[in-house]
């Protein structure tokens, strides 16, 4: 539980901060609106105070400045608005003379375009321009034109919000926003960060419940999964890791099944090479012990023995080699088109000889003119002869052989039946499998086991299986498919 408190309260800390910026972001936007809302009302109240000046008083007579009108103008602004400030400017915006508090003047000319705009829109619209107290700051204002004999003389420029005014306005305004925004912002701030946190911890809790089941299945209970009632808000985490215990139970059953056939194959391969390695030992030993004393027919006959041990030990590595690259999937099939019938003739004729010393009869049965089929020629061989070498192993002598084909919808049938003592039927599930022999009354088998798993692996990479059908004392039939060859 320790980690899932670190997350909580990571994730509220996260918020906390995220509460904080956007509490502070929103007393400064405040504020700012607020300081333009006043500036602007200023401005709406006071922007005709322009016009009606120039329409009581003309400071410019014959160009020249009217000192005692400009002493009206003063009068009548502060009677007004005492922190007004009255600047008289030419037709360019030059600044001619002003009244403005401890004459802290600092520009000698005004940016016309601000002019221009209030006296098109009448002063309806918000606008700033040009403080003459200061080089980079814009204020309120309202101006008005002095026409005389329908001529332009110049401006009246008055700044509605003066130096004194702004301080004090800004001193009051920063005060009450402070109060108001400590007090919206703490509010707000108590109010989000429980409600967040309290969603993070119905979130978490989940989560909380989910890595537990983690942590049992970590520890060793592979059966914990993660219950739908307990999955919340983290659905596909929660499938993600029953769908991984799942897959990690399967591998760990494989593991363990491997695990019990590599005991098997040990037992069984130790048994099967000890014994042709024990026949060729004791047949040397002696061939030495009665070297000058051993005929020549018996010496023929132990070198006969040593040599059938050792082929019959050699096809038992070479079985063992085969199906562990099968296994191990190292063998990839190499496909191309082929006549099934040409490979059955070749596979028989190879057989012909051993079956004529036991007086077994070889048949190749034939349905009509075949198609090509597409598969690994040389691996499909392999298949055909591991399934004869099973057959004439099984057949006895004056028994008979039969290999079937015929075409399918999309594809050739493949049959391979003896006339041997059949496989019992609780054995015919299992004959595929490795290192299993079958068990008869009148046959004991010899060999690894691995002939016919080495057809079912080869035909697993065909993407085919391979079938079985026998009854007692009446043979089996082995059976499997290999789909046509369709052209380019």
């Amino acid at each position: 539980m320790g980690n899932n408190n670190k997350l909580f309260f990571k994730i509220s800390l996260a918020l906390l901060g995220v509460l904080i910026a956007l509490g502070l972001s929103y007393v400064f936007i405040s504020g700012y609106i607020s300081n333009r809302y006043l500036r602007e009302v200023n401005q709406k109240l006071y922007g005709d105070i322009a016009e009606s000046t120039v329409k009581e008083v003309q400071p410019l007579v014959d160009g020249e400045v009217d000192t005692l009108a400009i002493q009206k103008i003063m009068h009548g602004m502060m009677l007004v608005n005492p922190n007004v400030e009255v600047y008289l400017l030419d037709t360019v915006g030059s600044i001619i003379t002003y009244v403005a508090p401890y004459q802290k003047v600092v520009l000698d000319k005004v940016n016309m375009a601000p002019i221009h705009q209030f006296i098109a829109e009448k002063g309806e619209m918000y606008i700033e321009g040009d403080d003459p107290r200061h080089l980079d700051k814009c204020n309120v204002f309202s101006v008005a034109p002095l026409i005389k004999d329908d001529k332009l003389e110049g401006y009246v420029y008055i700044i509605l919000a003066g130096e004194e005014q702004a301080a004090v306005t800004s001193s009051l305004f920063g005060s009450y926003m402070a109060r108001y925004g400590a007090n919206i912002f703490f509010i707000s701030l108590i109010g989000a960060l429980l409600i967040g946190t309290l969603a993070i911890y119905l979130l978490t809790r989940n989560l909380s419940r989910i890595t537990d089941t983690v942590i049992r299945f970590k520890e060793g209970d592979y059966e914990a999964r993660i219950p739908e009632d307990q999955k919340g808000d983290f659905v596909p985490l929660a499938n993600t890791f029953n769908d991984m215990a799942d897959t990690i139970n399967a591998n760990i059953e494989e593991i363990k099944s491997v695990e019990r056939l590599r005991r098997e194959l040990i037992a069984n391969v130790s048994h099967d090479l000890r014994t042709p390695l024990a026949i060729m030992q004791g047949y040397v030993e002696t061939l030495i012990m009665k070297e000058d004393t051993i005929s020549k027919e018996d010496r023929v006959k132990h070198l006969n023995t040593v040599l059938s041990s050792s082929k019959r030990l050699s096809k038992l590595v070479g079985q063992l080699f085969e199906y562990s690259k099968l296994e191990a999937k190292q063998i990839q099939p190499q496909k191309e088109p082929f006549f099934m019938s040409e490979l059955a003739q070749d596979v028989l004729a190879k057989y012909k000889i051993l079956a004529e010393k036991r007086n077994i009869q070889l048949a190749l049965d034939r349905q009509g003119e075949l198609p090509m089929v597409f598969a690994d020629v040389s691996l499909v061989e392999r298949v055909i002869q591991n399934l004869m070498d099973n057959a004439l192993k099984f057949t006895p002598d004056n028994g008979k052989i039969a290999l079937e084909l015929s075409e399918t919808n999309s594809g050739i049938e493949v049959k391979v039946s003896d006339s041997g003592p059949g496989i019992p039927e609780d054995q015919q599930a299992h004959i595929f499998e490795r290192y299993f022999k079958a068990k008869n009354n009148e046959h004991k088998s010899s060999g690894a086991g691995l002939g016919l798993a080495i057809v079912k692996k080869i035909l697993e990479i065909h993407d085919s299986t391979i079938s079985v059908s026998s009854r007692p004392n009446q043979g089996a039939t082995f059976a499997f498919f290999l789909p046509s060859y369709q052209g380019a």
